[in-house]
């Protein structure tokens, strides 16, 4: 029999041979491990994804045509199902919802066995809403972010000067309402990181309208300004560019809702707090 021979002319000996076959067998279970983990990924990633309103699934029930529909889901988290009504899946994965659609056909005889499937066809739960006195409100990525608070506010611009210093995040964790007020400014001058709180898709930040007085009369710049934290009437008068020649600091008014919601007057000391929609009111000199 002929020896096959390298490229030295030197017959290749047994051990190589078996060397490379081995060689060339690990290289072919590792492409096969690869393609098997890429190829299972999507379905992975599919079963583990939390649904969340504004997401649009279609929900089909094995030889059951009428039962099929495409359904978005509400922002009570919730969809409209034939037989059923309304049923809650917001904050379940695909499979979770598919077998409490099935139970609940089965446990009220609608049908004997059901196989219920449902596909994701738009998916926003990867995205959170901003919203109120952002710069830039909308609907964002979470990856684009960084996931975190303080990078979805820079993805939306940041608070516009009109808005407060506290942001609103309301979501769902772990199938419950989730609600938590984060006052950014003081998280960013104590630098507590623990209240840059990790996002999760479907969230909803809104930050409200900043706090509001309003001076007039014998002022320089009468009008609405944002009220800042322990602001006293002589920083509001500051704020309005002071008094005027014909104006006077001892005859300042003070208009103030009561608990009642009833505007009260009164008087009104250089060193008083003021606070959110306060009116203060400047007199004209009588000297």
């Amino acid at each position: 029999m002929e020896m096959i021979q390298d490229g030295t002319g030197t017959p290749p000996s047994a051990d190589t041979n078996i060397m490379s076959k081995t060689k060339l067998i690990k290289l072919a279970v590792l492409a096969a491990i690869v393609l098997f983990a890429t190829a299972l990924r999507p379905a992975h990633a599919l079963e583990e994804y939390l649904l969340t309103p504004g997401d649009v699934i279609k929900v089909s029930v094995f030889k059951n045509p009428d039962l099929m529909l495409d359904a978005r889901v509400s922002e009570a988290g919730t969809i409209g199902f034939p037989l059923l009504g309304s049923v809650p899946v917001a904050g379940l994965t695909l499979p979770a919802a598919e077998r409490k659609i099935a139970q609940l056909l089965k446990d009220g005889g609608f049908v004997i066995n059901p196989q219920v499937n449902i596909l994701l066809t738009t998916a926003v739960g990867n995205q959170v809403a901003v919203l109120g006195q952002v710069n830039k409100p909308g609907r964002y990525p979470i990856e684009g972010a960084g996931g975190n608070l303080t990078g979805m506010l820079a993805q939306a611009g940041g608070i516009a000067t009109t808005g407060a210093d506290v942001v609103i995040v309301t979501g769902l964790r772990n199938g419950k309402p989730f609600r938590r007020e984060i006052d950014v400014v003081n998280m960013s001058l104590s630098g507590t990181t623990a209240d840059d709180i990790e996002l999760r898709g479907g969230d909803t930040l809104f930050v409200n309208r900043s706090p509001m007085f309003y001076i007039y009369g014998q002022v320089q710049r009468p009008g609405g300004y944002r009220l800042e934290k322990g602001m006293t009437v002589m920083q509001a008068l500051a704020d309005g560019g002071g008094v005027t020649g014909k104006g006077t600091s001892r005859g300042i008014v003070l208009h103030r809702r009561d608990g009642t919601g009833k505007v009260k007057e009164s008087g009104a000391s250089l060193d008083e707090d003021v606070r959110d929609q306060d009116v203060i009111y400047v007199k004209e000199s009588v000297f």
